[in-house]
C-alpha cells in the first residue's frame, strides 16, 4: 500500500524551469529550504536591483517536532516523513547547483540527540548539506526576512515568530538587529504538554501559559514595551492566528489580547480540537492551536503587547537573502566577505586573540592549501582561514591545552552567520591543531577535512616563533596518499627546532594512515 502525502500547500507566480548553469552563475534563482518542527518550506525566489520576488513556494505539514521521544530521538516515523519531503523537494530542485540552495533546520535537530545520524540520510535525499543553526541565528535570519520585505518603520520593531518548539524574539532597528533571542518553547511542544489529549480546558489553557511565562519571563526587561514601537508577528502561528481572525471578523488580522481570547473561548466552547470548526482555521493547525494561542496570550500580557501584526518576511525569506550576500560577497575571489567574517573578527577581539599571529598562521596555511588543494571549493579555503584566525582564542582561558578551550569556545559561542554545524567542523579543526589525531579519526575520514587540519597544524609548526617563514624557502606537494614539504637545505639548518616539530609531525601522521608526511631538503 503507498502512503497518502502529508497535507501540503503550494504556491506559483509562475513554474519556472530549473535553472542553468548561466543563470546560476548571474545568481537569478536562489532556493531555501526552512526544516521547521511543525512544517518544511521549500521556497524559490528572485532578487533584482534589491526587490524580492518569489517563484515558488511548497509548504508540507511534517510535524517533525512531534517526532521526539521522552529520550529526546526522533522516532523512525517522524524521520520518514521528513525524508518523504525532502525527497519531493530534492525532485523541484534537481537542476539547481549547491551555491543556489541553502537548507536548514531548526529547534527539533537542534534538540534530537541521533541528529546526525538523521542528517546523514536527509543530505543524502535532498542532494544538498543541511545546517543545524542556533536559536539566535533563526532568530537573526528571520529578522533579515522581515526587515527586507516590511516597508521602513518608524523606531524600533519586535518581532516575534512562534514555531513548532521555539519561540524567538528580535528587537532591531532598521535592517539591523540589535537583540535576539530564541526560547525553548513552541506550538508543537506546549501542545502536546498540555492539550495532547485534543481537549481545551480553562485549566489546561492556564497552565500552558503558565508554562510559557516561565520560559519567556528572562526577557521581560530586554523586550519591554518602552523598548520598540512597533511588533510585529512572523510566520505560520501567527499567521494562522490573523487569518482566523480576519475569516470571523474579529479583527482586520491585527492580533490583539481581546482577539485571543476570543479565540481561546471558542477552543473552550468545542471542548476538543477535532470539533474545533471556524473559518479561517486550516485541518493540520487544529492541533497546536492550543499552544499556538497560549504562547501568544502570554506575550501580549507580559509584553505589553496590545497589536501584534502579522509581517511579510519569515525564515525562509532572510535564508535567500543570507544567501545571496554570501554568494555577492565570494565574487571577489581575493577578499570575499560576509556576515561570518564580521563575526570571526568580533571574535578575535572578544577572546583577545594576537591577530598578527593569526595572520601570519593564515598565510602560511592558505599557501599550503592552494598548493596541496588547488581545485578546493571556495568555501574549504575559507573555512581554513578562520580556523587559523581563531586557533588561539582558547589562550584567554590557559595556555595550556589551548587548543581543546579553543575547540570548547568556538563551538558554542554565538557566531552570526554561522551554522552550528559549521561552527562545530571549525572547532574539530581548531581541536586538530596539536597533538595527536586519533580524537578526530572519524572526521579525518573525509579528504578535504584531512587537508584542511594538515595545513593548520604545519602552519602552527612553521610560525610557532611566532614569525613569518620565508615562503619561498618551502614548497608543498601531494602524491596520492603522501604529502612532500620540500625545504631549502640553508633554512632547515638555520631553523633546527622547526626541523624538529617537522619531524615530530611526520611521526604522528605515520601513524595516523590518513595521509604520510615526507620531508625533504633541497640545495
Amino acid at each position: 500500500m503507498t502512503a497518502s502525502p502529508p497535507p501540503s500547500t503550494r504556491t506559483a507566480a509562475s513554474s519556472p524551469p530549473a535553472p542553468t548553469p548561466a543563470s546560476a552563475e548571474a545568481g537569478a534563482l536562489l532556493a531555501a529550504i526552512d526544516m521547521g518542527s511543525n512544517s518544511f518550506r521549500l521556497e524559490i525566489g528572485q532578487i533584482d536591483r534589491g526587490q524580492y520576488r518569489r517563484l515558488d513556494y511548497i509548504k508540507e505539514t511534517v510535524r517533525l517536532g512531534g517526532g521526539l521521544d521522552a529520550e529526546g530521538m526522533l522516532t523512525e516515523e517522524a524521520a520518514l516523513r521528513g525524508l518523504a519531503c525532502l525527497a519531493r523537494f530534492a525532485e523541484r530542485l534537481r537542476s539547481f547547483r549547491p551555491g543556489q540552495v541553502r537548507a536548514v533546520a531548526t529547534q527539533t535537530l537542534r534538540e534530537a540527540r541521533n541528529r546526525n545520524a538523521f542528517l546523514r540520510r536527509a543530505e543524502t535525499v535532498l542532494g544538498h548539506p543541511i545546517e543545524v543553526i542556533s536559536g539566535r541565528e533563526e532568530a537573526r535570519l528571520i529578522y533579515v526576512g522581515v526587515a527586507r520585505l516590511m516597508p521602513p518603520g518608524d523606531g524600533r520593531r519586535l518581532v516575534v515568530d512562534i514555531g513548532g518548539r521555539s519561540t524567538e524574539m528580535i528587537l532591531g532597528e532598521g535592517r539591523t538587529p540589535l537583540q535576539a533571542e530564541s526560547f525553548q518553547i513552541g506550538s508543537v511542544s506546549l501542545s502536546l504538554r498540555f492539550f495532547g489529549d485534543g481537549r481545551y480546558t480553562e485549566t489546561a489553557f492556564r497552565r500552558a501559559q503558565v508554562a510559557a511565562g516561565a520560559e519567556l519571563e528572562e526577557a521581560l526587561e530586554t523586550f519591554a514595551p518602552s523598548r520598540w514601537q512597533e511588533a510585529l508577528g512572523s510566520s505560520g502561528t501567527v499567521g494562522a492566528v490573523s487569518q482566523l481572525l480576519v475569516a470571523n471578523g474579529v479583527s482586520d488580522g491585527t492580533i490583539t489580547p481581546e482577539g485571543l481570547r476570543w479565540c481561546m473561548e471558542r477552543c473552550l466552547r468545542a471542548g476538543r480540537a477535532e470539533r474545533l470548526d471556524l473559518p479561517g482555521l486550516k485541518e493540520d493547525r487544529k492541533a497546536v492551536l492550543g499552544g499556538g494561542l497560549s504562547i501568544l496570550y502570554t506575550l501580549a500580557t507580559h509584553f505589553g503587547i496590545v497589536a501584534l501584526q502579522p509581517a511579510r518576511g519569515a525564515l525562509r525569506q532572510g535564508v535567500i537573502f543570507d544567501l545571496q550576500d554570501r554568494l555577492h560577497g565570494s565574487l571577489d575571489s581575493e577578499h570575499p566577505h560576509d556576515m561570518r567574517d564580521d563575526s570571526v573578527l568580533q571574535m578575535q577581539l572578544r577572546f583577545g586573540i594576537d591577530r598578527v599571529q593569526a595572520e601570519r598562521v593564515q598565510t602560511v596555511a592558505r599557501n599550503l592549501h592552494a598548493s596541496l588543494a588547488p581545485q578546493a571549493q571556495l568555501e574549504a579555503q575559507r573555512e581554513l582561514d578562520w580556523a587559523c584566525a581563531l586557533h588561539e582564542m582558547g589562550m584567554m582561558v590557559s595556555h595550556h591545552d589551548h587548543h581543546r578551550h579553543s575547540a570548547y569556545l568556538l563551538g558554542h559561542v554565538d557566531a552570526p552567520g554561522f551554522s552550528q554545524s559549521q561552527q562545530r567542523r571549525l572547532a574539530d579543526m581548531v581541536m586538530g591543531q596539536r597533538g595527536g589525531l586519533r580524537k578526530l579519526d572519524e572526521q579525518l575520514r573525509e579528504e578535504t577535512f584531512a587537508l584542511q587540519v594538515m595545513c593548520l597544524r604545519l602552519a602552527v609548526i612553521l610560525c610557532h616563533a611566532r614569525n613569518l617563514p620565508t615562503l619561498s624557502a618551502l614548497t608543498a606537494s601531494r602524491h596520492g596518499r603522501t604529502v612532500v614539504l620540500s625545504m631549502e637545505s640553508s633554512w632547515a639548518e638555520a631553523h633546527p627546532r622547526t626541523l624538529y616539530l617537522l619531524r615530530e609531525e611526520q611521526a604522528i601522521w605515520e601513524r595516523s594512515e590518513i595521509f604520510r608526511l615526507s620531508l625533504r631538503t633541497r640545495t
